[in-house]
């Protein structure tokens, strides 16, 4: 387990690159325009090239640094015979072919400071100025198997070309590729030396032919792309094959349950019928029409609550419109008394809602239809409290 974790926690492999000796190549520092894009400097860059080499540009393997901002580009070339057949055939495998200096960049150090790196036969030094692009990259060649003396007193007169005057790191041995920590860019270390490239700066650092990089890109795109849709279509058929077993699993488990269910429900049906029989007879004893009781609640047990003036002629308790409520109708030859009666009826607690609208004046005799809507517990009988024991 622990071992998996590692691996994740590493990340991909790192790139394939392939460093060139910076022997093979010269360099020079292009000025670029202040808000050049991208593809003003690659201009400027080729036309500096141009200039400054006896060669056309197609016998030339080129690339340039640049940053937005930066005042300059740093470009650098080689002469294309000075690498073998063999050896431009190996470029097809790596992800980048650049200088070994090239590995430096993508950091921005103190302005004068500088970067050396060793060589089998050769030391390079890397000059910064005030910003992320360096102003001068020499390189030196060295005698074969020289010795540390021989080293230190290159590097000294390295570094008085160069013009270092802030501070110096010599490297342990050239930059090699590391994991990065995003796809979008190529790291590089040597001892506690790092350098970190966008893969937009990569593009135009890679020395080979621009056409065929192009190409060799478009093709690697294409690859991702169908590696990706393998991987999607490999995905769905996975989850495919999950889903059809998730419902063969359904299916056994959904009869299981009907077989559980068949079982089970003629005790279903039995304990169904009691609560039916329950409710039924529950109903019958206290879900009945109780008009003698809501009669009681409008006129009082010895007619105390209904005006003298006020006579029912008629009175109708109907189960369909409702246990609770109660019609009547009724006459009087004072209108005021019924205002009075319904005003008195909202104030019992018994009557959860009165409405005794005048229907009809004739002569002095006014009618009128009373609804009374009664809560259900004030109906029902009050228990008799026990006898005390003697």
């Amino acid at each position: 387990m622990a071992s998996l974790l590692s691996f994740l926690r590493a990340g991909p492999p790192p790139p394939r690159v392939a460093l060139l000796p910076d022997s093979a190549f010269f360099t020079r520092t292009i000025p670029v325009p202040d808000g050049a894009t991208p593809a003003e400097v690659a201009a400027a860059v080729e036309l500096g090239l141009e200039a400054a080499s006896p060669f056309p540009l197609a016998q030339l393997y080129h690339g340039w640094y640049w940053r937005p901002g930066s005042p300059h580009a740093l470009a650098f070339a080689a002469y294309r015979r000075r690498f073998s057949a063999d050896e431009v055939a190996g470029w097809a495998e790596a992800e980048l072919v650049l200088p070994a200096f090239a590995a430096t960049l993508g950091q921005t150090p103190s302005a004068g400071s500088a970067v050396v790196l060793p060589g089998q036969d050769e030391l390079t030094g890397v000059l910064w100025g005030a910003g992320p692009v360096p102003a001068r990259v020499l390189t030196r060649p060295l005698p074969p198997e020289a010795d540390e003396n021989v080293r230190a007193a290159a590097q000294t007169a390295l570094l008085a070309d160069l013009g270092a005057t802030g501070p110096v790191l010599t490297l342990p041995a050239a930059p090699a590729p590391e994991p990065a920590t995003r796809d979008r860019e190529v790291a590089f270390r040597s001892g506690e030396f790092a350098a970190r490239l966008d893969a937009a700066a990569t593009v135009a650092i890679d020395v080979r032919d621009k056409a065929d990089l192009a190409a060799l890109r478009r093709g690697r795109q294409r690859d991702v792309l169908l590696w990706r849709t393998f991987t999607g279509l490999a995905a769905a058929l996975i989850l495919l094959g999950l889903g059809e077993l998730a419902l063969t699993g359904g299916g056994v488990w959904q009869r299981t349950r009907a077989q559980q269910l068949a079982a089970q429900k003629p005790l279903v049906d039995k304990i169904s019928g009691v609560h039916e029989l329950t409710r039924k007879i529950e109903e019958l004893a206290t879900k009945r029409l109780l008009p003698l009781e809501m009669m009681t609640q409008l006129t009082g047990v010895d007619l105390e609550r209904k005006p003298p003036e006020i006579q029912f002629t008629r009175i109708q308790a109907d189960q369909a419109k409702g246990l609770y409520t109660l019609f009547v109708e009724g006459k009087t030859s004072n209108p005021a008394k019924v205002s009075e009666y319904e005003a008195a009826l909202r104030q019992l607690p018994s009557i959860a809602k009165v409405d005794a609208p005048i229907s009809q004046v004739k002569g002095d005799q006014a009618q009128f239809t009373l609804t009374a809507v009664f809560k259900p517990e004030a109906l029902l009988p009050k228990e008799e409290p026990a006898p005390a024991a003697k």
